[in-house]
């Protein structure tokens, strides 16, 4: 009985999948068949990209709680440079995953921060305080859509970015955009790319996993940081 329910739900949820700003369910619903075995087959055929041992995942879903309860947390936190773990008071509001790893943006009391940013995998404790939450008015899904990864450095501005892709690339990149806003011009030399985002160190390192197969031509000072950084790791050899 419940597998029957559970193959109703389907089908419900495979409905709403056609409807705009609902297609990420049509991921989703291979991960159901597969978690409770709907399909028929006993082994398994499909394979999600996770991390089950990333530290911190357990926090997620006190997390996602505490943002829809609108509670503010204590979080006792283990940053990579300081040696002693220390608390924050966080003001939770959004939770994102980038590079198979989690993510929670808040308001920071102590700075008054409004976008501050704590990983999941370096968080050691939770405490709910009882305390006036401090609402937010920023649109995540907008704040994020100009950035590769989570950064925004400050006073940041959107530039436009273009980068040539050869030949042997051009068609990975065709059929998986670096950014939404990525716009193609086919070249003799292969792919011609223009995107629009802040410049940040996510940025810089998804255009380095490229290697020699791109090459960044505008903005200036984007180029000159890959040049810089392709020459500190080529002196490693």
């Amino acid at each position: 009985i419940e597998a029957e329910q559970l193959r109703s739900a389907k089908i419900v949820l495979s409905r709403i999948s056609r409807m705009p700003q609902f297609e990420w369910i049509e991921e989703l619903l291979p991960r159901i068949e597969s978690q409770f075995g709907l399909s028929g087959n006993k082994r398994k055929i499909i394979e999600f990209e996770s991390n089950i041992d990333l530290q911190g995942i357990n926090f997620l879903g006190d997390l996602f709680n505490a943002i829809v309860n609108k509670n503010v947390l204590k979080i006792t936190y283990k940053d990579f440079k300081y040696p002693e773990p220390y608390e924050i008071i966080m003001h939770p509001y959004f939770l994102k995953q980038f590079n198979n790893r989690w993510f929670l943006i808040g308001h920071n009391e102590k700075t008054g921060t409004p976008d501050w940013k704590m990983a999941l995998d370096r968080i050691i404790k939770i405490e709910v305080l009882k305390q006036k939450y401090i609402e937010s008015d920023i649109d995540w899904e907008e704040y994020f859509y100009d950035l590769v990864g989570i950064t925004k450095p400050k006073n940041s501005k959107i530039q436009k970015v273009i980068i040539q892709f050869d030949q042997e690339f051009s068609p990975y990149i065709k059929t998986k955009p670096i950014h939404p806003s990525q716009i193609n011009k086919p070249t003799e030399n292969g792919l011609l790319i223009a995107i629009q985002v802040h410049l940040n160190y996510e940025l810089e390192n998804l255009i380095l996993s490229f290697g020699e197969h791109a090459k960044v031509l505008e903005p200036e000072i984007l180029k000159d940081r890959i040049k810089k950084r392709l020459t500190n790791a080529l002196n490693n050899y």
